[in-house]
């Protein structure tokens, strides 16, 4: 009989909870557990679809999870868990890895790693100093353009690359535009107020685009690249959210040994009107990851009118997903996709730190890649 996992989610200030817990309800192997809330810095006004509460008793009902604690410690003292699904907001990253890691209890943490390098390198730290597993859940892994991407760089289509563009953005993660987990919102679209008392709009809880967005952009061009950054510059605005703290829209430019990239993130944009990216600027041509009439593909473009379509292969089987490439990695010790491994992470989360620092002083900052040095 296959191994069954006991899992359980700690923290639901993140939307992408209801999604992700679904992956892993849909794995054969799991069993649930139990699940806990982090403490946020402030009230939330309102409970509306996708603020922590809605997701918490949305995902209990749909997914028959037995138990919640209102503290996330007693639940881990209780309770034996194999995976831990970590969807709280950004700053309590590194509190919650290290309680998990200190019971031995693997964790699935959502992007972005962190809130800072030095969060990311002190879950980092637990995890190896207590023999446990930590995975960064990325959504733009599990796209297939931008897998295919990756392929027709690694084959010399458009030769070396010298510059990754990344763009993405909506009207913020509670505004009027968003829709997560296909249901449908009806209600009256929140007041400014009422998303400043969530999370996501307290740059001391880690909310703001440049760490929602541009973590995007941070990862996908060291994916693409291949090397890690050295230094970037970078601005941050608060352009319509006056009501809360935190920045509603990023940039950052990434200086790269031998290239560069642009990553920008917005939460008040209705229509990027141009492809969001990844687009991969190459000696040779061109790609561009877009979605068209609902399919994704890549288009190559080498000027002159010459266009070839890329339509992307399937994801593995057994392998498609958060859940399926998480257990398979426990049950087998074979490595998961690079762009949710941990040492990759540091990497990526060294970039968008310097770019985080960039846009806090408004001066060049360095990437500081000792990111192995953690023992």
């Amino acid at each position: 009989m296959a191994k069954k996992y006991r899992v359980g989610i700690i923290g639901f200030g993140h939307m992408h909870v209801n999604n992700v817990a679904q992956l892993y309800a849909d794995h054969p192997q799991v069993e649930w557990v139990a699940c806990a809330d982090t403490k946020p810095l402030k009230p939330e006004l309102r409970v509306a679809p996708y603020t922590r509460q809605w997701n918490q008793k949305f995902l209990m009902e749909k997914l028959g999870i037995p138990k919640k604690y209102d503290c996330y410690h007693e639940m881990l003292e209780k309770e034996k868990f194999d995976i831990i699904i970590v969807q709280s907001e950004n700053a309590q990253h590194p509190d919650i890895v290290e309680a998990c890691a200190a019971k031995g209890v693997n964790v699935c943490v959502e992007k972005p790693m962190a809130m800072s390098l030095s969060d990311a390198l002190r879950m980092a730290r637990a995890v190896r100093a207590n023999g446990t597993k930590l995975i960064v859940n990325w959504p733009l892994t599990w796209s297939p353009a931008a897998r295919k991407a990756k392929e027709l760089i690694d084959q010399g289509v458009i030769g070396r690359v010298l510059e990754v563009k990344w763009r993405s953005g909506h009207t913020g993660p509670l505004g009027p535009g968003a829709h997560h987990a296909g249901v449908s919102d009806t209600a009256a679209p929140m007041t400014g107020p009422e998303r400043a008392a969530t999370w996501w709009h307290q740059e001391a809880a880690g909310g703001g685009a440049l760490l929602d967005y541009c973590c995007y952009g941070a990862m996908v061009s060291y994916w693409y690249i291949g090397e890690p950054g050295v230094a970037a510059v970078g601005m941050k605005a608060n352009l319509n959210s006056e009501w809360g703290d935190a920045n509603d829209n990023a940039a950052l430019v990434i200086r790269f040994p031998r290239a560069m990239a642009l990553l920008e993130g917005s939460w008040t944009t209705w229509d990027h009107g141009v492809p969001g990216g990844p687009i991969v600027y190459g000696q040779t041509g061109t790609l561009v990851v877009e979605t068209v009439e609902g399919k994704q593909r890549v288009r190559l473009e080498r000027g002159h009118g010459q266009t070839t379509i890329y339509e992307p292969d399937p994801l593995p089987k057994g392998r498609h997903d958060v859940a399926h490439e998480y257990i398979h990695h426990l049950e087998t010790g074979e490595p998961v996709h690079i762009t949710l491994d941990l040492d990759f992470n540091l990497q990526a989360m060294a970039i968008l730190d310097a770019g985080a620092r960039a846009a806090a002083s408004g001066k060049m900052e360095l990437v500081n890649n000792e990111t192995w040095c953690i023992g």
